[in-house]
């Protein structure tokens, strides 16, 4: 237990109220902290009479978090696509579920190809479930979100004017399109899938609510960094159907605001930590040359230089279509 010890007074209250909710009077052998996950819960691994659980704590509420993600990931587990749950408090935002011990994505059986189509079919099965909670039409929180960086003064003024009206145009056209709403992750990056041996799980739900069907197929096809042969077996899994040209000129709408949604996530976290003089300069490195920086240790993970780039990269895509980094290298 003395790993809850490096939690605030609260949140340590919060935690041990969950375990003995959860095990009562029943011993817990261990209490372990699981690292490197990119949002700000504390996550542990609990064990108790020979097996693993997790515990999630999440940190502190964000504009960008659905408040009723607990009805989504409930939604989820019910149906077997979220690990099993068997304690939430909503108020403390304290969650206790089955551990997946998962293996590398890389091992999934018959490679690529067969991963790109398990993980459209995961979205096709989410989908299909009963309605999540409402939250905010997915141009309007990338608009938000994207007002917020202007805001913060990380970059000089007018630099930004190009995107802004890139977005505007994106933002009506998507608008015509009125799409039907569909239960969505809405962050199904590489680390939120998580392969068991046998199958597949989704986990992490604080961004889920209802939204448009293409948005997580979107993320996947940029988080996964498939090629563009398997792109279509995603997409094609994930609508339970042969993707036509409409399909293709809508997706290419919402994979801009996709790319323009994760650089506001990366350059927020940059100007909360970081700040110099405004940045008059948008050129950003390839995906190949931020990789190649990051394996010879001109870059570090997860520091506020190493998150700026990644944001300015994602910009670049968002007005140019060039393809992000894959998420494994940005985060």
């Amino acid at each position: 237990m003395s790993s809850l010890d490096t939690l605030p007074d609260e949140r340590r209250t919060a935690a041990q109220s969950a375990l003995a909710a959860t095990f009562g009077t029943t011993p817990v052998d261990a209490v372990a902290p699981i690292g490197g996950g990119a949002s700000s819960a504390s996550v542990f691994r609990v064990t108790t009479r020979g097996r693993d659980y997790l515990m999630r704590l999440e940190g502190e509420p964000s504009p960008l978090r659905n408040p009723q993600q607990y009805d989504a990931m409930r939604i989820a587990a019910d149906a077997g696509i979220a690990p099993a749950i068997h304690f939430i408090d909503e108020t403390s935002r304290v969650a206790i579920m089955d551990l997946v011990e998962h293996r590398p994505l890389q091992d999934f059986p018959g490679g690529a190809p067969a991963l790109a189509g398990a993980v459209g079919m995961l979205l096709a099965r989410l989908q299909a479930e009963p309605a999540f909670p409402s939250f905010v039409d997915y141009p309007a929180i990338v608009t938000r979100l994207f007002a917020h960086v202007r805001r913060t003064g990380l970059f000089a003024t007018g630099l930004l004017d190009p995107h802004v009206e890139r977005l505007a145009e994106l933002a009506e056209a998507y608008g015509a399109g009125k799409p039907r709403l569909v239960p969505s992750h809405n962050d199904v990056t590489p680390r939120n899938v998580l392969f068991d041996g046998r199958r597949l799980w989704l986990i992490d739900w604080e961004s889920a609510y209802r939204n448009d069907p293409l948005v997580d197929a979107a993320i996947a096809l940029d988080s996964f960094g498939f090629p563009r042969e398997l792109e279509d077996v995603l997409l094609e899994a994930s609508l339970g159907r042969t993707s036509g040209g409409d399909d293709r000129r809508r997706l290419a709408i919402v994979r801009a605001l996709t790319r323009l949604y994760y650089a506001g996530v990366f350059l927020s976290a940059s100007a909360a930590s970081w700040r110099a003089a405004p940045d008059d300069d948008l050129a950003a490195p390839t995906p190949a040359e931020f990789r190649h920086a990051l394996r010879n240790g001109h870059l570090a993970p997860g520091t506020p230089r190493t998150r700026h780039l990644l944001g300015k990269m994602y910009l670049d895509s968002f007005l140019t279509g060039s393809v992000p980094p894959d998420f494994e290298a940005a985060v």
